[in-house]
This record gives C-alpha cells, structure tokens and sequence, in this order.
C-alpha cells in the first residue's frame, strides 16, 4: 500500500499490527499526550463530533480485561470518517512523537503474501513473497522451523514437488537490522500411491477434485475408508455427507469409521470448498453386510512392478520441414504420465544415433511386469505393417536405413517380459513407395499390447496451427482422457470418438486402434514391485540418473553483491539456467549477472541467453513455474554433450560515483553433466540388440531400395507447379478464432515426412494422386486391414492384433 494511499485510509481501517501498536501507546501515555487529551483535540475540530460523553464511555473500557480506550476512541473516529492524515494533524497536535512514529511507513513491508496451496506429486510448487525496503531486501525460507535450503529468492520453486515436501512454509525478509516474517503457507501434495483404485480426471484450471471416492462392499466389523482429493488455492475445505445429511466431525479428506455397523450402510458424497468454489465428489454407495457375505467380492488387483515411458518429440529437422506441435504434446503427456507415477523420460530433436541410444536407455529400465509406454511425435510413414519413426538428421530422401523401427522396438520389449506395452505413435502412415526393404521382425505372441496411431492406414496425422504453441489434435483429445481410470482401450476408443466430432479433421484424421490386451489393463494401476526388489532399486537409480538437477548455488562476489544460480528442467534435454539478484552494495546503482562461454559441445544462441522473461528465451511452457525477476537462458540438446558442463557468470556493476564506467566480475562454474548428458546419448551407437534389430544402411538383410528426389517434394502444386496458399482453404477448415490445420504426413514417395496442407484433399490439375493417396480421401479416413498385397508380408503376430473401427 503507497504512502499516499494511506493518508486517506480511514483510522478503523489500519493493518491491525499497527492500530495496536498505537493503541498501546496512547493508553500508556500521560494525561496531556493520552488518548484522553486526544479525545479534547477532536472534540474541539467539530468535523467528527467526538463528545465528551463519547470520552466518556472510551474510559469504561479500562474496566474490561484487555480493554483499550483508546481502541475504542480510534474506532468512533473513523467510523465518522477521520482519516489517518487527520489523525496524524491531531497527533502533531497533541506532541506525542511515539505515537506519530506508529503511523510512519515501516522500514520494510511485505507486500506478496504466499498462498496455501493443494497439488499433485510431480507438478511445481511456487511461493512468493515480495517486500519493498529503502535498501535490499533479503528472503530466507523456511519449513516449520527449519531452513529451506538454497531459498534466498523471493519465489520458492520445487521442481518437481513429492508429498514430503508438504508441510507449513513462512519466509523472512530483512533489511539492514529490519525484519518481517510471512504469513504462514500450507502446501498439501496429493499423491497416486494407494492401493485402491482413483478416477482421476484432466487437470485444467485452478480448482479440481482429482481424487474421486470409490463404492465399497464391507461385512459388518471392518473399517471403512473412503477417500476424495481436490487441488487448488487455497487449501481445500472437506465436508463429508452421508445420504446427502452432513456427517458430523468428517471434515478430513479421508473418512474413516472403524467397526461398521449396518448403520453406516449409504450413498456417500463430499462437498470440497476452494476459497469461492464449491465441489462436490462423485456419489458412492457403501453396502454393509453380514460378516463373510464379500469375503471373496472384491476382484484381484492388476498391477505394474512399476511403469516407465519414453517420450520423443521431433521438430527441428535438418533437412525437412519444421513441427511446431511435438514440444507442447510431449510436455503435457510428461506431466499427466507423471501423475499416474511412471518413469518419464522426455526428449526433443534427436538424431538418429541419439534415438537408438535413448531406445537402449528405454529398455534397461524395463523388466518383468513393468508397464512401457512410447510416444513419439514428429515425422514418420508406415511399410508393410512396420512403423518408421524419422529422425531429425535423416537425409533427403530417407529410407527405412536411415529411421528407427517401431516393431523391432517392441521385440526388444516383449524379452524383457513387460506387464504392459503401449506405442502411442503421433505420425503418418503414408506408404514409402520407394523403400522396398521388408524387415522380418518376428513378435512373440503376447496379450499385452496396445498400439494407438493417430491416424488410420495410409492417412495423414495433423496439428493445430495458431499464433501460439497448441497439440496436434492426437494428444489435443487424449490428454482430456489420459487420467481416466479405465482399461487402456476403452481410453483410446473414448479419444477415437472425440476425435471423430471434431468437425476440422472429420473424415480426414481417425485415430486407429491396435490390440492384443486380454485383461483389463490400465495406466491407472498401482505399482506393486515384484520379488525382483534390488533390480527395481537398480532401475530406479538409473532413472533418476538422467533427472538429476544441479543444485541451486549462491555466489557471493568480491564488490559485495551476491546471485543465485537456479535451474528447472523443461524436459530431460532441455535445462533452464537462472540468474537472481540476491543482494545488491548500497553504493551500486546498477547490477546485473548474466551466464556466458557455454561448451562448444552446446550450440547456444547468445541471442536468446540472458532474457527478462522465459518466452523471450523460448521457455513457453515451463515460465509460470519459474522465479520472477531473473534472466534466463534455454540450453537445449543436452544429449550432446561429451564433457562436464561448465560455463561463466558475469555481474556487471555501475556504481553511484562511477555512472558511465560498469565494473565487470566473473565466475567459472562446472555443474558436471546435467540430466539426459549423464547418459551420453551422442555415443557411436553400440552393436546393442536395438542396433541389430532396426535395418542399417548397406546391411545384408536390406534390399537395395529408391528413394524418391526432390520431385516428391510434398505440397500440392498447380499444372503451373505454384504452391497452393493454405490462406484459401475452404470456410469448413477455420475454426477456433484463426486456427487452421496442418497435417502431418510421410508422402507416397516416402522420401519426405512432414505436415502438409488440409487441402490435400483438393486435387489441381495436372497433381498426380496415385503416388499420394491410396483411394479417395474418404477411404483415408477410414480404419481400415492392410490391402491385400500388405498383408501377405505381415507377421502372423501383427495379423492377430485387433483392430478397432471407430
């Protein structure tokens, strides 16, 4: 609150702390500079017609314990509209000096309170607090009563958060010999770990319940326990109902009533209250029977010995057109996976070496029973029933050499005997007419597989274009679905009929279905570890080998001035490097730090190093979990780096008696290898199992193949070979205020992968479609078996896997 604003605050209206302050003043004072004389002095000005009868009563108020009469006076004169620069006139009036130094500005003053908070494990925590001084403010967090480490910034961030990190957060903020604390703040992190099963739903917006309670079968004697989870700010408020009647001391977000009598038989419901908001849980029913009637109700629990995803996002390519959609899919699958607890490993832009040797890291992690997920997004085309995923460095023209093989991949899995394998495949699957290899990967017979392509056989994939960064329309509808507590299948069939009344992409884009999975599978399931702990153990170290942060460090520089280093990952390749002002020489009138002469190995664009906000740096979906206030620099492809990461940090000063001469002061810094480096992904690829699964280029067992030229260039052209403008695609395909459609396609020539124009469907003059579509665009859009001549050349195995018409 400005100095001028509180001139015109009313008296009865001041912070609390500091009417009380002023209150014990005046009540202690002598009679001629009391509140009593203050009461004359008023009396006299006639504005706010103080009687003496009003005195008076202020005197009675001694007789009460705690009674203050000079509370009682303050709050009759604001009340009738004396304000605190009147009150200060008075006080100057009166000579009582103590009493004026309560009304001054304080030293230092808080302006940001931090906010209780609830979230999910794995999101970020931010706190902030924000107080103005005449000098430099410094900030120290604390947990209850012990110190946060490394939290000398106004925003405490904890990237990602885990349920022991909940708990009640204050901070401290000092200038000089000044100090204030903030106001306490809960933080309640709400974890998937137990045992019974959770319907979760898609996290957008503030206030949310993410954990439903589940209907129960108990015999007389047992213990119910029902349990609901909402995130939000502030901490949620609970309230337990039964029969829609309030059950009375319920207002955790467990209920648990030990010794059931049939009494407590019912429909069960919680109304959860979010500041403003007010919820309501899904209604339940709890039955209540005879001891031994469920005995044997409650179906087995399927489980995984724990669940790890690979996430692959390809956009920069070297020699083929750009995505924009891979880095925002891959982001939002990395957060909702993380909430159902798997193992996520996110990558961007990896060459073809990069891939294999990620794919060989994705499979040392994977063993029995354990559920693997893989996704990728970017370029890619489908032969004979075999998946191609493109690399970012494939030449032009590729072939099946120079990309990696989804079918073989899933080989490699099913030897490590998985529990569960899903292949989320965001590409096209246009035919590469020019690549005549036809792999003989031979697949065990296994009932745990899932395929889910984004678009059917021979059709395109696409993405949403806009001014900003939004999903292609695979993952714009499954991450609406991801959380659902459902079989892995009827997830998927729900995403093919969201995407079916998506009125852009009808009967151009359908999502396809492949299936083998004979239980009821679901990405919602606990992890229960096998007999195998000590190689769980061994995994899960190797996991978390590639996610290891360096730790935030603070630098204290010779002029006096110190800076906090900070990092956040915005995937497992891609670190985010801040700088703080933590504290600043009174005699400095300008200090800024900025981090320089990065590792050749990195190819940073000083450019875009050192921004103010994160977008400027190209940080778009990590910026709202970052400190305020800092300069920021993006360091992607981490997976190149051969050596320690090691660079500079340079403060530069200007000092009040030397304006136009800044003073410079570096720092070496060596964080070792940061994230995915620690796994040295740019390695010569290895003679692994992945290697000799996938065809390489001049292997025996490839066919010499053709791929196309550059005439296969990929957008549809004019008898006068001019490149249709997209600007003129029909009225059907603009939607959603300027958005209009990309697609994502591998084209008939197979030489070039990439996302076209809707207005594929539009056949110029003089464009041969044979080398393009197979069929009409209606029949694109169809799931559809392979032709005929495709199907001699599948696997026996492939055959078998369901397919789902949606």
């Amino acid at each position: 609150m400005s100095d001028s604003l509180d001139r015109y605050t009313k008296i009865n209206l001041l912070k609390e702390a500091v009417l009380k302050k002023l209150c014990e003043v005046l009540d202690k004072s002598s009679n001629n500079k009391g509140w009593r004389k203050l009461g004359e002095i008023v009396g006299n000005d006639k504005r706010y017609k103080v009687s003496s009868d009003d005195v008076e009563m202020c005197s009675l108020k001694v007789l009460q314990l705690e009674g203050s009469p000079s509370h009682m006076l303050l709050m009759l004169m604001g009340e009738r509209g004396c304000t605190v620069a009147h009150l200060n006139d008075y006080l100057q009036t009166l000579g009582n000096s103590e009493a004026l130094d309560c009304l001054k500005p304080p030293v230092l003053q808080i302006l940001i309170q931090p906010q209780s908070v609830a979230l999910l494990s794995g999101h970020n925590l931010r706190l902030s607090c924000h107080a103005v001084a005449k000098g430099p403010v410094e900030y120290q967090w604390f947990k209850a009563k012990e110190e946060v480490p490394n939290s000398s910034c106004p925003d405490l961030v904890i990237s990602p958060v885990h349920p022991q990190n909940a708990g009640f957060y204050i901070c401290r903020a000092n200038c000089g010999e000044a100090f204030e604390f903030s106001q306490w703040a809960q933080v309640d992190v709400l974890n998937f770990t137990s045992a019974h099963k959770q319907s979760l739903q898609s996290l957008e917006g503030s206030a949310k319940v993410v954990i439903q309670p589940q209907p129960q079968q108990l015999n007389i004697g047992e213990t119910l326990q029902l349990e609901c989870g909402a995130v939000g700010r502030p901490i949620p408020q609970y309230q337990w109902y039964r029969n829609r009647v309030r059950v009375s001391n319920a207002t955790k977000r467990k209920l648990v009533i030990s010794q059931v009598m049939q009494e407590h038989h019912g429909s069960y419901s919680c109304e959860i209250r979010i500041g403003t908001d007010r919820l309501w849980t899904a209604e339940v029913d709890v039955v209540i029977g005879p001891s031994g009637l469920f005995l044997n109700s409650v179906p087995e629990q399927l489980c995984a010995s724990d669940k790890v995803a690979l996430l692959i996002g390809n956009l920069s390519y070297q020699n083929h057109p750009q995505l924009k959609a891979p880095m925002v899919d891959v982001h939002d699958l990395t957060n909702l996976l993380r909430q159902l607890n798997f193992k996520v490993v996110s990558l961007l832009d990896l060459t073809e070496s990069e891939m294999r040797n990620a794919v060989d890291e994705f499979l040392l992690l994977l063993h029995k029973g354990v559920y693997g997920l893989l996704y990728y997004a970017g370029h890619g085309y489908e032969n004979y029933g075999n998946s191609f995923m493109v690399p970012v460095d494939a030449p032009n023209p590729y072939h099946s050499a120079n990309c990696l093989c989804v079918q073989s991949i899933l080989r490699l899995m099913q030897e490590k005997e998985t529990g569960l394998n899903v292949f989320l495949l965001d590409m096209c699957r246009k035919r590469n007419i020019h690549d005549d290899s036809t792999p003989n990967i031979v697949l065990r017979v296994t009932a745990n597989i899932v395929f889910g392509y984004a678009t059917c056989q021979d059709a395109e994939a696409f993405e949403l274009s806009s001014t900003g960064f939004t999903n292609g329309v695979f993952v714009k509808f499954l991450k609406k679905r991801l959380l659902d507590d459902e079989k892995i299948t009827v997830v998927l069939d729900r995403v093919a009929e969201d995407m079916g009344q998506f009125v852009a992409t009808k009967g151009k884009q359908a999502l396809e279905i492949r299936s083998s999975l004979s239980e009821r599978r679901a990405l919602t399931d606990p992890i229960l570890p096998n007999e195998s702990a000590d190689l769980v153990h061994d995994h899960s170290q190797q996991w978390a080998k590639a996610h290891e942060l360096p730790e935030s460090m603070c630098l204290d520089f010779d002029c006096g001035a110190r800076i906090k280093l900070g990092f956040a990952a915005e995937f497992s390749n891609v670190l985010v490097i801040y700088t703080h002002i933590v504290k600043k020489p009174e005699d400095m009138s300008f200090c800024q730090a900025h981090v320089t002469d990065f590792s050749q190995d990195l190819d940073v664009d000083p450019k875009e190093m050192n921004r103010e906000t994160p977008e400027e740096t190209g940080i778009y979906l990590l910026s709202s979990s970052l400190p305020q206030h800092c300069l920021y620099t993006r360091i992607s492809s981490l997976q190149k780096l051969k050596e320690e990461l090691h660079f500079t940090v340079c403060l530069q000063g200007t000092f009040i008696t030397m304006e136009d001469d800044p003073i410079h002061w570096t720092k070496s810094i060596k964080i070792g290898k940061p994230l995915i480096a620690r796994l040295d992904l740019h390695r010569t690829v290895r003679r692994n199992s992945c290697l000799q699964t996938c065809l390489m280029p001049h292997s025996p067992s490839v066919s010499p193949c053709h791929s196309p030229g550059p005439e296969h260039h990929g957008h549809l052209h004019c008898s006068s070979h001019q490149v249709l403008d997209h600007n003129r695609l029909s009225p059907l395909l603009q939607y959603d205020s300027y958005e209009h459609l990309q697609g994502a396609c591998a084209l008939g020539g197979g030489g070039e992968s990439y996302y076209e124009n809707m207005s594929l469907s539009c056949h110029e003059p003089g464009y041969d479609s044979s080398s393009r579509l197979s069929g009409s665009p209606g029949r694109a859009s169809i799931p559809i078996e392979a032709t005929e001549d495709i199907a001699e050349l599948q696997t026996v195995f492939i055959n078998s896997l369901q397919l789902q018409d949606q």
